[in-house]
């Protein structure tokens, strides 16, 4: 138990959950990273604690100035929480098509919000643009870059891996994670393989994303889109640059409403969608590598954050997607045969 002095003093230490139905069904142990016990709700208060602590630290953020940064929801939250618990206001740039809850969240922890169209990142209205460019336009604005200041994924190089190294005894075979900045996949990453080389990361990228393209391939190309908030990307970033990734896999939405309905029947687990990707793809790890590994990957952020999509049957349908989950056999049937869908990542990235 702890006792702090402010809420940003309650960022890290979450607790290690074994999910008992996915890990019987395949003779695995897979633990979710209770990454919604932050004060934020989510994984990214962690980046934000970090990105903001660092900037003060080096004088690139001075007390009275205005922290501006563009985000899909979670950043957000998690940059109010460490603002007003530093007496800093923040400034969130955010596309108008993310979930009411994230939107509420945000101006609830006293922040301001500015939402703007859902644009492709080449028009100068994208959000992340539109940040940058309020941040240079005013010299009392320090804009977080969470995409390419590198001090998100110093948080979980300095904390989150050693937290999980510390929960898994130093046993630990496959971490699976997603990745929108990158910086999760890449500071956990980098900690955990320095401490065993042999274990596998495995990237888990959705329909929309073109991370699992650019790994094949050299070149960003997506198709299709996903429900999911912030996760997959379309360029390479300087976090994205550290990760240190063995395989990628992409799966699409509907596996995701699957493992989502599954887990929250016979587990009371209700994740988020980016949560769901994560799960679904440690599953398919497990299915693919045999009985025995120890797995680990995110709850990143509050399940509730996807009531209006992930647990929204009109939504779903609007997608074409199907509300009822696919049956655990014929979907655990699909991941044992499908091989040739996990990609073994020999190009090197990171220059």
């Amino acid at each position: 138990m702890r006792s702090a002095q402010r809420q940003a003093d309650l960022i890290g230490q979450t607790d290690m959950l074994r999910v008992p139905s996915l890990s019987a069904l395949s003779g695995c142990d897979i633990f979710l990273k209770c990454e919604f016990q932050n004060p934020g709700g989510s994984i990214k208060d962690r980046a934000a604690l970090q990105m903001v602590t660092d900037a003060m630290q080096d004088g690139a953020l001075k007390p009275g100035m205005t922290i501006v940064e563009g985000t899909a929801g979670n950043t957000g939250i998690g940059l109010a929480v460490v603002a007003r618990s530093l007496g800093l206001d923040l400034l969130v740039v955010m596309p108008n098509d993310q979930t009411a809850e994230k939107t509420r969240m945000i101006e609830m922890h006293g922040a301001r919000l500015k939402a703007v169209d859902p644009v492709p990142f080449k028009n100068e209205n994208h959000f992340y643009h539109t940040a940058r460019r309020l941040a240079e336009e005013n010299a009392a604005y320090w804009w977080a870059n969470q995409f390419e200041n590198t001090s998100n994924m110093r948080a979980h190089y300095l904390h989150t891996g050693p937290e999980i190294w510390q929960q898994m005894e130093q046993n630990i075979d496959i971490l699976v994670s997603v990745s929108g900045t990158g910086g999760t996949i890449a500071g956990n990453s980098r900690f955990l393989k320095e401490q065993n080389p042999e274990l596998e990361v495995w990237l888990a990228d959705p329909d929309g994303s073109g991370s699992y393209h650019f790994l094949k391939t050299g070149e960003y190309k997506a198709e299709g889109g996903s429900m999911t908030e912030g996760i997959g990307i379309m360029r390479r970033v300087e976090n994205f640059r550290q990760a240190k990734i063995d395989y990628a896999l992409n799966l699409p939405d509907q596996d995701l409403v699957s493992i989502a309905e599954y887990v929250r029947k016979q587990d009371g687990i209700v994740l988020g969608s980016s949560s769901a990707l994560n799960l679904a793809a440690a599953y398919f790890a497990a299915l693919q590598r045999g009985p025995g590994k120890r797995i680990v990957t995110f709850a990143c952020d509050l399940g509730e954050r996807s009531a209006s999509k992930l647990y929204n049957d009109q939504y779903l349908k609007s997608r074409d997607l199907n509300p009822e989950a696919e049956a655990i056999d014929s979907l655990s049937a699909r991941y044992r045969a499908a091989e040739g869908q996990v990609l073994q990542v020999t190009r090197d990235y990171s220059s």
